[in-house]
């Protein structure tokens, strides 16, 4: 134990994060925050510094995704804060417990001193599980409580707020060991039996899984229990590889394509028994409300109450996701000896139709990287309209296979989350999949991969417009306004910023440029032009 004589707020901070398994922060200093990052050197959590606070939390998230460390931001006063609220948002939509940790002025000191100075945690406070502000005896107190929130489900952010002179003097408390307090819910074993009997008389049952699985890590007893029952699994695309979409029984990821799910609604509406495994709507799009009708049984496991309204449920079951299907399993008797009809041509019609058909279009670049690249390469994907088509053409053998930002559908996410990803897993292959609008506005994270020796693979779509939003105003009748743009020279600035990058025009170069990047130590840029209005049809 640490006594107050020996530590500043700030250490107490920092050995406290430490303690939770903690091992890196990242972020952009500020005078306000150079004690914190002090503090968080002393204990061995590694401050890496980024070009833009947004990229800096998707940074945290990919490393979290990658090896479950509590993923930390760093950013000073005024404008660090502001320039956050994005992938603070995103956190809370996604379902990620980002540790925002922010310095601040005193309050006394911001009764007269205005420069940069708002109150940090009102800003924060519709996008935040929680906001904290430091004092001389709370600093190891709330980030206890901030951490044990932010993972309790469903995840998202929490902010702390340390003052400058908080953070600079002596602590007046001392260093606790953290007690995990993170809940395990154990459903109601009544209501597991009356769910069980139904889902095992059930002729055409289904499962539709979501984050809060993913979060919870349970594919391997949903895995074993889709098989065992035979019953089919749908997942939100977030949730993709909660079963290994080899799997005769996966039918992918719904939820963004408007051609995959115009052909699982059938499915869906034939279903006489739905069981929901953490699904949560927030990521699917209009069509998926209301998608059954209010008279079809469905079963809810979730660790919350949902308030959404997006869909009726029948039967709710107030459970952490692993120990109820744990009980569904030990209650049920295998009813289904082989995989539903329905479900093998649903998963064939959706397969034929994803299939690349260009020549050198985005369906051709996803099919020789997915085929050329290890089975176990984790993909990123950017906001834009290559990621609907990614989405379906990217297979996941696990999950967290294809990490995007599902529910914000934020922009420049993809880098970020790939250099987060391979650093905290050196030996993962690592490709993030960006649109040239998307690359643009977070050009200066590619110095941060220098900076790191950070080797993963950029794939850009070269198109030279914001293709979906084109496709929308094309739909919707309007003149084209906004969405088109001149070309950028993209290898030229990877290798101005220390990576290496080439324009790719043809299947056979990208197969070998891509298989070269996997041993290279630095990133890799691959420039795949792709022509203006080449997702027409494909999604």
């Amino acid at each position: 134990m640490t006594t107050s004589s020996q530590s500043n707020s700030a250490d107490l901070l920092a050995q406290t994060l430490a303690a939770y398994g903690c091992k890196r922060a990242y972020g952009i200093p500020g005078g306000e925050v150079l004690a914190i990052m002090e503090a968080l050197d002393r204990v061995g959590i590694e401050f890496l510094l980024v070009k833009h606070e947004n990229a800096g939390g998707f940074m945290a998230e990919g490393g979290w995704h990658a090896d479950g460390c509590p993923p930390v931001l760093i950013a000073t006063i005024g404008p660090g804060v502001a320039n956050a609220v994005n992938v603070v948002a995103n956190a809370m939509q996604d379902r990620v417990p980002l540790i925002f940790v922010t310095g601040c002025v005193d309050r006394a000191e911001a009764e007269s001193y205005t420069h940069q100075v708002f109150d940090h945690g009102k800003m924060l406070a519709e996008i935040t599980k929680a906001s904290f502000t430091g004092t001389p005896s709370t600093c190891g107190l709330i980030t206890r409580k901030a951490i044990e929130i932010a993972f309790e489900p469903q995840e998202g952010p929490v902010h702390i707020d340390i003052p400058v002179t908080v953070a600079e003097t002596p602590a007046e408390e001392v260093f606790v060991e953290p007690i995990s307090n993170l809940s395990v819910f154990n459903p109601d074993t009544a209501k597991i039996a009356e769910a069980a009997k139904l889902l095992e008389k059930a002729e055409n049952p289904l499962i539709i899984a979501g984050v809060d699985a993913v979060n919870e890590q349970v594919a391997s007893q949903i895995s074993k229990f889709c098989q065992a029952q035979n019953i089919p699994l749908i997942a939100s695309y977030k949730a993709k590889g909660l079963l290994n979409e080899n799997n005769p029984l996966a039918l992918g990821g719904a939820g963004l394509s408007p051609k995959a799910d115009r052909m699982l609604m059938p499915l869906i509406e034939s279903s006489d028994c739905i069981l929901l495994l953490g699904y949560d709507p927030i990521e699917m799009r209009i069509g998926w409300r209301n998608p059954w009708d209010a008279s079809t049984t469905v079963i809810e496991v979730t660790p919350i109450l949902r308030t959404h309204g997006m869909h009726s449920v029948s039967h709710t079951i107030r459970s952490s996701i692993g120990p109820a299907v744990d009980a569904f399993s030990a209650q049920m008797s295998k009813s289904r000896t082989e995989v539903p009809k329905a479900a093998q041509e649903k998963r064939n019609e959706i397969k034929a139709a994803f299939k690349p058909v260009s020549e050198f279009g985005p369906d051709r670049v996803f099919a020789v990287l997915r085929e050329c690249l290890p089975p176990e390469t984790v993909a990123t994907a950017d906001s834009g309209a290559h990621r609907i088509l990614l989405s379906q053409m990217w297979y996941c053998p696990i999950p967290r296979g294809l990490l995007q930002s599902s529910a914000l559908c934020t922009m420049a996410c993809a880098v970020p989350l790939a250099a987060g990803y391979k650093q905290a897993s050196p030996q993962t292959p690592v490709i993030a999949f960006v649109g040239d609008a998307g690359l643009e506005m977070g050009l200066g994270e590619l110095a941060t991969l220098r900076e790191h020796n950070i080797p993963i693979i950029i794939c850009v779509l070269v198109d030279e417009s914001l293709t979906l939003i084109e496709m929308k105003q094309r739909a919707s009748q309007r003149p084209n306004l906004g969405v088109d743009f001149t070309g950028t020279d993209f290898p030229p600035i990877a290798e101005a910023m220390g990576g290496y990058g080439v324009w790719v025009d043809d299947a056979e170069t990208l197969k070998q440029e891509a298989q070269a990047a996997l041993s290279r130590d630095t990133f890799t840029l691959l420039a795949c032009r792709i022509g203006r209005k080449s997702y027409e049809g494909l999604f």
